[in-house]
Parts: structure tokens; sequence; C-alpha cells
């Protein structure tokens, strides 16, 4: 028994280390990794005082009002853990829905730390690059507006990546004015409906995102497909449950 209950602190202590990091290396905090973060405290907390709860659970157990508790705290847990695994499934399936030879594609910005993409926006544009290497025909939508620390839009800083990598510019569109997921297809669907390329798109994101940008889309009227790109190991479980959170505001707005 006390073994497992070592191996149950010692996982608690792993995922609070790996939600962590992200913020200790790179001041990344958001409710994907406060989440874990929270997750894995509670996790850690049980192995270190699981005689008293299980004491406590006994104890509210003997009591009507205990016992209703229990059983709604059960339900709750269940539906999440429902939930959850819907949205994973989901976010698989949109990942693995890969477009047809030379389908435009379209880009989704990420932040720019002065004029350098991010890491995450570095990773979506090497995926890009790959795609079109691969499709020659293809052009390409480079999405994203300017923030307010950022010294350039992203859609400039993508266009400047990959030139200088070697991607020709007549192929890039920019689009520059967008500020979320639903701003950059519809901005980007006028640009290419403006140059006569309004047919199927396949969105380069990262995978973790694929699933909401394709719903986006659809809800433009939009045909989709994928390319994502893959997240650094250190910072998917982070962006991963904060695309959960997202995907179920997305579905109730």
């Amino acid at each position: 028994m006390e073994k497992m209950h070592n191996m149950i602190a010692a996982v608690g202590a792993v995922t609070f280390l790996w939600f962590s990091l992200p913020f200790v290396l790179r001041g990344i905090i958001n409710i994907g990794n406060i989440t874990g973060m929270l997750l894995a405290g509670l996790v850690l907390s049980y192995a270190v005082s699981y005689e008293k709860v299980h004491q406590g659970v006994q104890a509210l157990w003997q009591h009507a009002v205990g016992r209703a508790g229990l059983i709604l705290l059960a339900v709750v847990a269940a539906l999440v853990l429902v939930t959850v695994a819907v949205e994973t499934v989901c976010m698989v399936r949109a990942a693995g829905k890969h477009p047809p030879k030379n389908t435009t594609a379209v880009v989704l910005g990420c932040s720019v730390k002065g004029e350098n993409p991010s890491r995450i926006l570095k990773e979506r544009l090497d995926a890009a690059y790959v795609y079109l290497m691969e499709n020659p025909e293809a052009y390409c939508v480079l999405s994203g507006g300017q923030g307010e620390d950022e010294l350039i839009s992203e859609a400039e800083c993508m266009y400047r990546y990959l030139t200088a990598a070697g991607i020709d510019g007549d192929r890039l569109i920019l689009e520059d004015a967008s500020g979320n997921t639903e701003e950059n297809l519809r901005f980007s669907g006028e640009l290419l409906a403006e140059r006569g390329l309004d047919g199927d798109i396949t969105i380069v994101t990262s995978e973790f995102h694929a699933y909401r940008a394709q719903k986006a889309a659809e809800r433009l009227g939009m045909n989709s497909y994928s390319t994502p790109s893959r997240t650094f190991f250190l910072y998917l479980p982070t962006y991963y449950v904060r695309e959960l959170y997202g995907i179920l505001y997305y579905a109730i707005k």
C-alpha cells in the first residue's frame, strides 16, 4: 500500500513539474498550467494525507447530506472525464484530416517576440514550410495582426521567416488585421475570394488547435483540412488543457 502511495506522489510531483516548466522557463501562465498544477497539487496532497482523506470520506458517507455531496462530486468528476475524452478524440480526428494535393494553406498566427516568432509560431511556420515545399502549386495566407507588445504584425513575421527559408513571396498572401481564430479565417477567406482562390483550405496550426479552427471555418462556410504542427513536449500539456477550456467555451458561445 505504501508503495502505491509513493507512486501516486511521484506522478503528482512529475505532473506538477511538467505544468510549471512553461512558467519557470518562459513566464507562460494561463488557465492550462494553472489547472494542471492545481490537479497535481491535489494528487500530491492525497498521497501525503491519504489516511485522513479516507477517514473524512467515510465520515461524510455516514450522513445523508454528506453522501449526497460525495455522489454529486463523483457525477461531476465523471462528466468532466467524459467531456475531456470527447474533446480529445475531436482534437485527434481534426489533426488527422489531411488535405488533397496543392490545397490553399492558411497559417494561423501566434505571438511574436519583438520581430521574431514565438516557439509555437515557429512550429507552425516549419509545418507550413514543409507543406509548401511538398505542394509547389499551393498558395498560402499568413494570418495574424499586430499585438500591443509586438513590433511587427504576425503576418509580416511569418512572411519574413518563410521567404528567408526559400519560399517564393509571390505564393504568400498577408492578412494582418485579425486578432483571433475566427477573424483569421474570415479575413483570410475574403482575401482568397478576391483572388479567385475561395475553394478548400488546409489550416496550418498547432495540433491541439486544429479542431477549434476547423469548427470556426465550418461556421464560416469554409471546407477545411489540417496541416498540424507539433508542439514542444514541455509545453504541450499546458496548451492542451487550455484548449479543452477553449473548445467548451466555443461550443457554449
